[in-house]
């Protein structure tokens, strides 16, 4: 039997938040991103990805739980498995607005389903769907340096939404090292493996977001023509000098590193004033508030 390995210590404890009250069910308008069709489209695409996309992390973590007696870990792997689950909840909450629009939310989230949790889990072995559920956590976790900091990229967004993702990504952080230590510790997924997953989810993660995120535009009725024009604005919005992207640059470079761990990334953007907000209040809309105000100052 593997027996666990110290890699760093956790700076914020998992804490699964349930039952919050999110008011998808409102009147969010369709282009809710300050009417920006591309940007709410692309945010759309992800709230579809991630009910299939977390199904497939808590299975591929639940692979190798029989093998681990630490009862740090297995209570780690506990509350990790209870925020997917409330994740995939909320983020199908906020798809059933897609369905009122007339998304055909099942088709995609089929289709994202049959590629990780069909697919990947028959083709490839079950230490490197746990390097690849470790390397999406990656992502997952990292974007909080792009929604907490001064520019406020998501200011136009309706705030309902907003709130959404940043509890999202708040809970990404806390728990953003429980798949690294199982894949290392009990997987025994070495270095140029863990690389190899990386590298195929950087590419695997953009190009599902793009199809999703395409035909959600296409339903909207827009002409070949015109989504490749909405991409190219798009893409600068992303990929520009202080973009979206920017901010997660340097946190998605440490995992190349040999010896890195998850919680060497010790400094995250927004936790601390997120979570005081959010334990004052219990509400997450107004956490979320809250803490763009704070980082505004």
């Amino acid at each position: 039997m593997s027996t666990a390995t110290t890699k760093a210590t956790a700076k914020h404890p998992i804490v699964p938040r349930l039952k919050l009250q999110f008011g998808l069910d409102g009147d969010i308008p369709k282009y809710w991103m300050g009417g920006d069709a591309f940007q709410s489209r692309f945010w759309d695409a992800l709230s579809i990805i991630f009910p299939p996309g977390e199904k497939y992390f808590m299975n591929c973590v639940r692979d190798f739980r029989d093998q681990i007696s630490d009862p740090k870990l297995l209570q780690e792997i506990k509350d990790f498995n209870l925020q997917e689950a409330q994740h995939s909840m909320v983020h199908r909450q906020d798809n059933d607005r897609l369905r009122k629009q007339g998304v055909d939310v099942d088709r995609l989230t089929a289709y994202v389903d049959n590629m990780l949790n069909r697919d990947y889990r028959s083709k490839y072995s079950k230490g490197y769907n746990l390097a690849v559920t470790s390397a999406l956590e990656h992502f997952t976790s990292i974007i909080a340096h792009s929604l907490f900091d001064k520019r406020d990229i998501m200011k136009h967004a309706d705030p309902r939404v907003r709130a959404m993702y940043n509890w999202h990504a708040i809970e990404e952080v806390e728990h953003k090292g429980v798949a690294y230590d199982v894949m290392e510790d009990y997987a025994k997924v070495g270095y140029f493996k863990r690389i190899w997953a990386l590298v195929h989810a950087t590419v695997m993660f953009p190009v599902t977001i793009h199809y999703v995120q395409h035909a959600l535009l296409k339903q909207d009725g827009f002409t070949g023509w015109q989504r490749l024009k909405l991409s190219a604005k798009g893409l600068v919005w992303m990929f520009k000098p202080g973009g979206l992207l920017q901010p997660m640059a340097k946190a998605y470079w440490q995992y190349y590193k040999p010896g890195y761990h998850p919680w060497q990334e010790t400094e995250q953007p927004g936790y601390d004033q997120w979570l005081a907000a959010f334990n004052a209040s219990g509400d997450p809309v107004k956490a979320s508030e809250q803490t763009r105000m704070a980082l505004a100052l």
